[in-house]
């Protein structure tokens, strides 16, 4: 269903697009005829997927570093952008995430949540934003959000509440900015192992196990599943899609949040995981 030229020329950032999901849709816009920028913390990372993807695609691929935290360097990330024409579409795809006992929390270890998972995606959404409205360039920006956004999740306090509060923005800025040409749309995936968040939230199971007992279908997504699905949100064919969030889970979040399991864990096994941190 997806035409060779579906994104031809339109220019994507996609936060966090070094690895994991982040790299998965860059590297199926791309296919699709995107001129795509990824960003993230590390350049070397950022090199090595940029190249691999513009080897694959044949497509321009430029790797900008930037800490989204800091909303002077999105303000110069979306200068260095603008200076080779506007862009076209944001992904909102950087995050951050761990689990905890809520009554430990430092207010140091919330903040690494939210300040990347809520007030980076909020600095980029503006800085691209503004950008679209005031040169009246019709924009799309797409967030990558989770299913804690129907059911809360216990023991991910901070990104559940972030991931809540960009589900608000998508849509508040979808009736907002609508009028002046700027869609908003969002994902809510379920379980997509990635090497780095797999460790972080499921502490001793491998990434690349298939099988999930607890899910209706009976196993994870696959990453192209979740690239093809934010593919056709960003593309002309979802161009009447606005304000509204997709949830792609097998039907996890009916049955459960996704962390009730955390509730059987002893004390030991919680002192044990905030040792192995410090």
């Amino acid at each position: 269903m997806f035409l060779p030229d579906l994104l031809k020329d339109r220019r994507i950032l996609v936060t966090g697009g070094g690895t994991g999901l982040g790299a998965a849709m860059a590297r199926r816009f791309a296919g699709l005829g995107a001129t795509l920028i990824l960003c993230g913390r590390r350049q070397a990372v950022l090199d090595e997927t940029a190249a691999a993807i513009a080897a694959e695609s044949g497509r321009p691929v430029t790797a900008l570093p930037c800490d989204i935290r800091d909303p002077d360097a999105v303000e110069a990330l979306a200068e260095r952008i603008w200076q080779d024409g506007p862009l076209d579409v944001l992904v909102n795809n950087a995050a951050g995430n761990f689990i905890a006992q809520t009554e430990h929390l430092s207010a140091r270890a919330a903040d690494a949540i939210l300040n990347t998972s809520m007030h980076g995606a909020l600095y980029c959404t503006l800085a691209a934003g503004k950008r679209w409205i005031g040169a009246r360039h019709p924009g799309i920006v797409l967030s990558i959000l989770s299913t804690s956004t129907l059911t809360g999740r216990a023991f991910t306090v901070p990104s559940a509440m972030a991931k809540s509060g960009l589900l608000a923005m998508t849509r508040s800025l979808a009736v907002e900015w609508g009028p002046k040409g700027v869609r908003l749309v969002a994902i809510a995936p379920g379980p997509f192992p990635t090497a780095g968040a797999w460790q972080q939230l499921r502490p001793g199971e491998s990434p690349a196990q298939k099988h999930a007992p607890g899910n209706p279908l009976g196993r994870v997504g696959e990453h192209h599943e979740l690239a093809d699905l934010a593919a056709f949100l960003v593309s002309p064919m979802a161009g009447y899609i606005n304000g509204e969030m997709v949830t792609i889970d097998g039907g996890l979040h009916l049955r459960q949040s996704g962390a009730e399991d955390l509730l059987a864990w002893t004390d030991d096994q919680w002192a044990a995981l905030r040792a192995k941190r410090s």
